[in-house]
């Protein structure tokens, strides 16, 4: 078999590996989701059980991102872009990282304050914003071994939104200055917003990973 045969399927075969820790992080970015309607129906149970889950959430990826380490420490040479492909799995398991700091820290700000400041209905927005920017990583990835042309398409469309959250990252931070007063709830929010806003950029960065393995497969 040629070099060239033997480095796309160990191209194909870590793809696999970050398809799957993709997979996860779209369900820990769900979890994420559902925690600020939670929060206002002071669901403590349901708070819990989705910190936990997200929590597991982050092992798992964090053990996807050791196995593709091996395996393109296996392949060796085989891989000319193996960087790429590396940062692309620890840029991963940093995304899974923001999903957990941000819900811990928004688990902590009391639900009265985001009612009071509503603030809720923005963090909600951007959260919902930041999981659509995830689905579309997942949509890339799907699209690197059969189109190529569809995945840079979707790659653009992640920019739009990242374009979008920063927006209403701005429009938030400013509206927590003016609304809040609380030096404590003020740092936790203003953590959480600028952790989804990062979250974002990670996302980008990951977008701009996978076009680079589309482009040489």
């Amino acid at each position: 078999m040629y070099s060239g045969e033997l480095e796309v399927q160990a191209k194909r075969k870590a793809i696999a590996v970050l398809q799957d820790e993709i997979n996860r992080i779209l369900n820990a970015a769900r979890e994420l989701a559902t925690l600020p309607e939670l929060m206002m129906k002071k669901d403590k149970t349901g708070i819990k059980n989705a910190l936990e889950q997200i929590s597991t959430i982050e092992e798992e990826v964090e053990s996807l991102r050791r196995k593709i380490t091996r395996e393109v420490a296996d392949v060796g040479g085989l891989i000319m872009n193996r960087e790429n492909l590396l940062n692309t799995a620890y840029t991963m398991d940093e995304i899974a990282g923001y999903i957990t700091g941000i819900s811990f820290k928004l688990s902590n700000v009391k639900p009265a304050t985001l009612k009071s400041s509503k603030l809720d209905q923005d963090i909600t927005k951007l959260i919902e914003l930041v999981v659509d920017e995830v689905y579309k990583l997942n949509e890339i990835i799907r699209s690197l071994n059969t189109n190529t042309a569809n995945a840079i398409e979707l790659a653009q469309e992640t920019q739009t939104i990242e374009r979008e959250i920063d927006i209403k990252y701005r429009d938030a931070t400013i509206k927590l200055l003016n609304e809040v007063t609380s030096t404590k709830e003020l740092m936790l929010i203003k953590d959480v917003i600028e952790g989804i806003e990062e979250m974002s950029d990670k996302c980008q960065r990951v977008s701009d990973s996978f076009i680079l393995l589309a482009l040489s497969l």
